[in-house]
């Protein structure tokens, strides 16, 4: 289906969903507490930017978001969830690259369709991939490491097999002809104290979660994939500098609400988002967190739909340089 006809069938649902609405809910919306489904458990990347928006959304819409945790299959459960929602304004969700972008890529049976299932409103933030590597690895620039990938091995960990940052390493490998060798975890969590102990010699993860050890001289950013450098990390080199052009990958988090969602509703939900973004407060925890408030543009419906669109297709691309069949 052509992303013409796509729009005018989410139109015609919005429409039919307008018309059973009572007359004057769109008016009074909202009247009640929302819910924000966030498919991963407390204290990751998405719990975290989810309750930090959804406070300041509260704040915009003079009620409650409250965040519900629906862990499970790599945030498929969650995302299916908020897929099945009534599509009234009171049900969001806080999606990111695994619900997606990824599952859909290695995934041989989603109950939801990422790209028809919901009603984008906008971009929060997004966290670029960095290279990190073990402090005792003679390897300083990524160059050093690709070129030693070749001579020996070079353990990297990552998430997950199918993960977004198993992803891009992947990527990178195709990209500059490394043989970084894929060492999968479950979660980004587990990997970083094995690259302390030097048990792997580097992992692809988010800046955020690596941060703390780049600072403190146990571990150290080789090059990191955002397409300019962070005024976090000013010493450390992006990978387009490092001689590999083009090359960019960021973990995100966006709000979406179910597809069918009235577009009043959806302009009050995005107007609220765009808010809480330009909150100071939110500005500046996100800043010490790493993360990368989206431009003004990603922070509307269509903007935030188009990039979705594209990181589907990019992580369609890197499954099959990944070798990766649907399970």
């Amino acid at each position: 289906m052509n992303n013409s006809r796509r729009i005018l069938l989410q139109g015609a649902g919005s429409l039919a969903a307008l018309a059973l609405l009572p007359r004057g809910a769109l008016a009074a919306y909202p009247e009640r507490p929302i819910k924000l489904i966030v498919p991963f458990a407390p204290g990751g990347n998405a719990d975290i930017v989810g309750r930090l928006v959804g406070e300041g959304m509260s704040q915009a819409l003079g009620q409650a978001v409250i965040v519900e945790n629906r862990t499970g299959a790599g945030g498929s459960v969650g995302a299916a969830e908020a897929a099945r929602a009534t599509p009234d304004g009171y049900t969001l969700f806080a999606g990111s690259n695994g619900p997606l972008s990824v599952n859909p890529a290695v995934m041989e049976k989603l109950t939801y369709d990422p790209l028809k299932d919901f009603a984008p409103v906008g971009l929060t933030s997004l966290v670029a991939h960095a290279l990190i590597v073990n402090a005792a690895l003679p390897a300083k620039t990524l160059h050093e490491v690709i070129e030693l990938s070749k001579r020996q091995l070079v353990g990297v960990g990552t998430s997950g097999v199918g993960s977004a940052t198993h992803l891009t390493l992947e990527r990178l490998n195709a990209a500059t002809g490394a043989k970084l060798v894929h060492v999968p975890y479950r979660g980004g969590g587990a990997l970083l104290p094995d690259l302390v102990a030097g048990t792997i010699q580097g992992a692809m993860t988010e800046v955020s979660s690596a941060l703390p050890h780049h600072r403190s001289g146990k571990a150290r950013f080789v090059a990191i994939a955002s397409e300019k450098r962070l005024a976090l990390v000013p010493e450390v080199p992006t990978m387009i500098e490092s001689g590999v052009p083009g090359f960019t990958a960021a973990s995100y988090v966006g709000i979406l609400a179910p597809s069918g969602t009235p577009a009043p509703v959806l302009s009050r939900l995005q107007a609220a988002l765009a808010a809480a973004l330009k909150a100071q407060k939110t500005v500046d925890r996100m800043r010490e967190l790493g993360l990368e408030v989206a431009s003004a543009e990603l922070q509307t419906p269509a903007g935030f739909g188009a990039f979705i669109r594209r990181d589907y297709e990019g992580s369609q691309k890197a499954a099959r340089l990944a070798g990766l069949k649907k399970g």
